[in-house]
Formats: structure tokens, sequence, C-alpha cells
């Protein structure tokens, strides 16, 4: 696209005068035209945070349109840096939006996954290991072994764990993180015997 890389030299005063004409008549070509000049540095702070050209490319499109609602919801005296800013809020919340979709795999989160799968070719073993872990279990902690249970066995995410229990988010990690802990210290312990 020519128009990242075209050398445009923004005039501020005339801002002012494109802004306070596309308010007065609603026209989107006057707002493009003002946006028009500012794409290339639209761009440059997509490119800083997004990292990745094709997608920074589409936040100057995505970003025009947010333009069109917000400016008519704030009172904007230097266009310029209300733009910087916008841009700016507008990636830091495209990059926390794809931090919430990543996933992880169970055998990623679990140090100990080998006890809860069934194995035919060691039954009696895995049947041991269940009866161990539900021994080891019983010597967690009731917050502890709550939210485990709730958090492995039911399979509910943090925040589910935090609403059943009434415990904190920080809370709520801390018991699974220091349950799972105890337990394969318990495991090791009893396979050691």
């Amino acid at each position: 696209m020519s128009w990242f890389s075209k050398n445009i030299k923004p005039d501020t005063v005339g801002d002012d005068a494109l802004l306070q004409r596309y308010r007065q008549t609603g026209d989107l070509s006057v707002l493009g035209q003002l946006y028009q000049q500012y794409m290339p540095l639209v761009y440059g702070v997509c490119l800083k945070y997004l990292k990745d050209e094709e997608q920074s490319k589409d936040a100057v499109m995505q970003i025009f349109e947010e333009l069109i609602i917000k400016i008519h919801k704030h009172d904007v005296k230097q266009f310029r840096s209300w733009l910087f800013v916008l841009s700016r809020n507008f990636c830091l919340m495209q990059l926390r939006a794809s931090k919430k979709n990543q996933t992880l795999s169970i055998d990623e989160v679990m140090e100990f996954p080998f006890v809860l799968h069934h194995n035919d070719d060691d039954a009696i073993n895995n049947e041991a290991g269940i009866q161990q872990l539900e021994k080891c279990m019983q010597q967690l902690s009731p917050q502890q072994k709550q939210s485990v249970d709730l958090f492995y066995i039911k399979e509910k995410c943090y925040k589910e764990v935090a609403d059943i229990t009434g415990y904190t988010l920080n809370e709520v990690k801390s018991y699974i993180q220091n349950g799972k802990r105890n337990l394969k210290i318990c495991l090791e312990n009893s396979r050691e015997q």
C-alpha cells in the first residue's frame, strides 16, 4: 500500500479547520483527508506495538473506523497527539485480546499427567497410582484440595474456581500451585517407599 510510505507533511493549522469542517458536515472524505496525513504515524505506532506489517496495516484501517465514532465523543484540542494516544490504546487492546485467546495444553500445566490417564499396559500400577493420588489428596489443606479438585478433576478455570469457592483469584492460583507441588512430593515419596 503506497500511502504507508508517502511523505505527507501534516499541517497542524489545517487540522483544526478540517476537524471543524468534518464536525459540521459529517463528510467522511474530509475526515479521510485529515487522517491520511497521519497514516504513516499511525502505521508506525501500530508496527511498534504489534510487530507485524499486515496486522499493522489492518489496524490503521480499524483505527480510522474507531476515529469516526470517537471524534464526536471527545473534545480534541491537538489532533496529532490525540490520534497517537488513540492508536496506542487500540494496539494495546489488540495485544491484550490476543493474550486472552492463548491456550495451554493440560500437559504443559500438569507435572504428573501420567497418574490421571489410563494405560492398558500398566493397569495395575495405574490403579495403585490413582489410589495413592486419592490418599495424597486427603493430605492437602481443605482449600488446596477443593481448588485442585475443581481445577484438574472438574476442569474449571481459575475464575470459575474463584466463583465457586469464594476465594480470590490469587488465592485460587496459590492453592492450586501449592496443592500440585504437595501432591507431587507426596506421590514421589510414596514411590520411594
